[in-house]
């Protein structure tokens, strides 16, 4: 299987070893805490500092241990992994940690709230590396705040693992992190016009791809044809797999496909759902790239975007 399509996906990208068998020693943090050469990144609310200008490109601040006024002991740590980023600051083999701060170790280390930077905005511009250890950070320090309790018992459980288990110490479960798988489609139909919606929460003339989560029992394929016709009455025929992207607002990945409108008769009988989307609409190329109409399309980090963007530099196929 190639992975040409989602080597450009920006959330995809990634240069860190997750160093899986390093997280089950117990003196795992203590001995990187006493090494000068560990880097933590810290967050707070979802975003993190960049280090100071001056590089080709942006980069995230990472500190030493020692530059952190933590508590390490009570604090979340994760460790996300050694760096095999040739061109980062720090060399290959960096040991990686993160680690959320609250708001006052925050304004403590950056009072300036707007120097706290998200993810969304930087994820095209940053390496491999810092992408890659920005998204994994993300998600896994969302697990955490949705899983403080056990599942079964309720009662509160103990970070373990290097910060990638969480047990309950009265029934001894063991809780893992979870990503919702959701799916993403791009779709074309006679005309070789793309469907896009556009949603509730957003301003006019903002419009995407339909997308909607994985449901238990689901194939993939299925949860395509499924939301479609959810969202906007339309049968679809032939999902065919493009990608994936981590997506951690909160915890989702995104699984990209296209498909093609099953009945070409059916293309001018969209029903949105009135719940989700608002409104639905068929565009050609040309629509798309005529500023006078103002389409506003998902932002440059998303999968959507690459969808999109990948269509878009496909010469037009009518008839097909």
């Amino acid at each position: 299987m190639s992975f040409r399509f989602t080597a450009t996906l920006p959330l995809s990208r990634h240069a860190v070893d997750r160093d899986n068998d390093a997280r089950a020693q117990p003196d795992l943090f203590e001995r990187l805490w006493a090494d000068a050469g560990t880097r933590v990144l810290p967050l707070w609310r979802g975003t993190v500092l960049l280090a100071a200008a001056g590089n080709d490109r942006p980069r995230l601040l990472l500190l030493e241990p020692a530059d952190l006024t933590i508590d390490p002991a009570a604090a979340l740590r994760v460790y996300l992994g050694l760096s095999l980023d040739a061109d980062a600051a720090e060399p290959v083999g960096t040991p990686l940690v993160a680690v959320p701060l609250d708001d006052d170790q925050a304004a403590a280390l950056e009072p300036d709230a707007s120097r706290w930077v998200g993810l969304r905005d930087y994820a095209t511009l940053l390496s491999d590396r810092d992408t890659g250890i920005l998204t994994e950070s993300l998600g896994i320090l969302h697990w955490h705040d949705s899983h403080p309790h056990c599942p079964r018992c309720g009662a509160a459980t103990d970070v373990t693992t290097a910060g990638w288990v969480r047990h309950c110490p009265e029934d001894g479960s063991q809780i893992f992190p979870r990503t919702d798988a959701a799916v993403i489609v791009l779709i074309t139909d006679d005309r070789d016009r793309v469907l896009l919606g556009s949603n509730a929460m957003w301003e006019a003339n903002r419009y995407s791809l339909l997308a909607g989560f994985v449901e238990p029992g689901e194939s993939f394929e299925s949860a395509v044809v499924r939301e479609v016709f959810e969202e906007s009455g339309m049968r679809v025929t032939d999902p065919v797999y493009r990608g994936s992207q981590p997506w951690p607002f909160p915890a989702s990945i995104m699984v990209g496909f296209t498909a093609r409108l099953a009945d070409s008769q059916q293309a001018g009988s969209l029903v949105p759902d009135g719940t989700e989307i608002l409104d639905l609409r068929w565009f050609s190329r040309a629509e798309l790239a005529d500023p006078e109409n103002g389409i506003m399309l998902p932002g440059p980090s998303s999968i959507a975007r690459a969808l999109l963007d990948d269509w878009l530099a496909q010469p037009e196929q009518p008839g097909v």
